[in-house]
């Protein structure tokens, strides 16, 4: 039992923690409802409330550039996360039931890959994708994805694998079913709290890149979201586009937040059994 003292410590220890990490959304938010005048008078507060800047992504100059870039990132982000989950699974499944050689080797790789720096492969990938006529495709997108969510997905979902006794898997066998079968109707529903956590962490992986939404792409044919942003002008030369970029990076961010809030039981539930060991 925490005493009173450390429950206060611990309150405002969270407040803090939350302001900090709420401020910078804030911040984008109040700037996102500025006119061009409240931009450069550098108040925090609007003095006026306005819609201009979303009005602009919408059904304004920026609207060509917004809405293909907010489908693709919404379409690439779903597959990619589909597939990485769908690896994953049985990969993480294989790493947790089999015993064979190089299985350390195997999650070793995938942590070293996830933790590779990005920036350093887009120029080969960029020359590669352009000879094979992937580059500005979703599949050239898609692929280099797979990069970010499949490593991460393979130590998250290993976890929980590991967490199901085996002696499911030998009764499931004993009754009649395949390997398969055991594998598709006894372990992959006990741990949809982990396939469902994982798909999340990768879905939110993929919506968030930048790099690979920048280099691989050169048209509104395949380019997400964070990489559209760096394209946004402003009225005149001299204009800068904080406004239409934070009133973007809103609506993206709505998404994410809804996920986070409709489904954060199931978050919490996977994170907390993939992380005890039985």
């Amino acid at each position: 039992m925490l005493s009173t003292k450390q429950k206060i410590g611990w309150t405002v220890v969270s407040i803090l923690v939350l302001i900090y990490a709420l401020f910078p959304v804030l911040s984008i938010l109040m700037t996102s409802f500025k006119s061009s005048s409240d931009l450069n008078s550098g108040k925090f507060i609007p003095s006026k409330f306005v819609t201009s800047n979303y009005e602009q992504i919408f059904v304004g100059e920026a609207k060509d550039l917004f809405l293909p870039a907010l489908w693709n990132s919404i379409g690439i982000s779903l597959i990619s996360t589909f597939v990485a989950v769908v690896l994953a699974t049985l990969c993480a499944y294989a790493i947790a039931r089999l015993d064979f050689p190089g299985k350390k080797i195997v999650l070793t790789t995938a942590l070293m890959v996830s933790m590779f720096p990005v920036i350093s492969i887009v120029t080969p990938l960029f020359n590669l994708w352009r000879q094979v006529g992937l580059y500005d495709t979703w599949l050239g997108l898609i692929i280099p994805y797979l990069s970010l969510t499949l490593p991460i997905s393979i130590w998250t979902l290993a976890a929980f694998f590991q967490q199901i006794p085996w002696d499911l898997d030998r009764a499931a066998q004993v009754d009649g079913a395949t390997t398969w079968q055991a594998f598709r109707k006894v372990i992959v529903p006990l741990t949809l709290p982990g396939v469902f956590t994982t798909a999340i962490i990768a879905f939110f992986i993929a919506w968030n890149d930048f790099v690979y939404g920048i280099g691989l792409t050169s048209t509104s044919a395949a380019r997400p979201v964070p990489a559209a942003l760096a394209f946004f002008t402003g009225a005149s030369q001299f204009e800068a586009p904080a406004g239409a970029i934070s009133a973007a990076a809103i609506i993206v961010t709505i998404p994410v937040v809804l996920l986070v809030l409709a489904f954060q039981r199931q978050i919490v539930s996977g994170l907390t059994q993939g992380a005890v060991k039985g």
